[in-house]
């Protein structure tokens, strides 16, 4: 039985240098600092890498395999949640594709293979933006934005 699949595509533009970028997806301690997770892996293909939540309980989240990596300028892997990491059907596929445009670097990420309308697509669809914004923010001014803040709550009526 197939199911549905759905894409989604997000672009940004970093002023900073592909390397840095690369480093800020691939080092858990860079990582942890706009994302609260660190990615973790000896990042060759074929390996497996895990998403870990930086704190005591250092939960891992997200769980795939290196897909490809082409160092600073593509990462390729696959995306699951960690019961579901030897059911291969169940991954999605992440690639980061980093790109130098004028002084800056246009990264386009692409999650793809999900399946329409699941917790998991419906989730990175809000996840996403807010990560990679952070991200952004994180290498042009040091500082990050708190990916685990519930913007809805801290909203007045007016």
């Amino acid at each position: 039985m197939s199911s549905e699949k759905t894409t989604f595509v997000y672009v940004t533009y970093i002023r900073a240098t592909q390397q840095k970028i690369f480093d800020a997806i691939t080092r858990p301690e860079i990582a942890a600092r706009y994302w609260g997770h660190g990615n973790v892996s000896d990042w060759k293909v074929g390996s497996k890498w895990e998403h870990v939540r930086d704190n005591e309980e250092k939960k891992v989240n997200i769980a795939g395999d290196v897909i490809e990596i082409d160092p600073p300028k593509r990462l390729v892997i696959s995306w699951s949640d960690p019961a579901e990491y030897d059911n291969r059907e169940a991954h999605s596929r992440v690639t980061f594709d980093l790109v130098p445009y004028e002084d800056m670097v246009r990264l386009t990420v692409t999650h793809d293979e999900l399946e329409a309308g699941s917790g998991m697509a419906n989730g990175i669809s809000r996840g996403w933006p807010l990560v990679l914004s952070s991200l952004k923010s994180y290498l042009e001014t040091d500082e990050p934005m708190d990916v685990f803040a519930n913007p809805c709550a801290t909203e007045t009526a007016a």
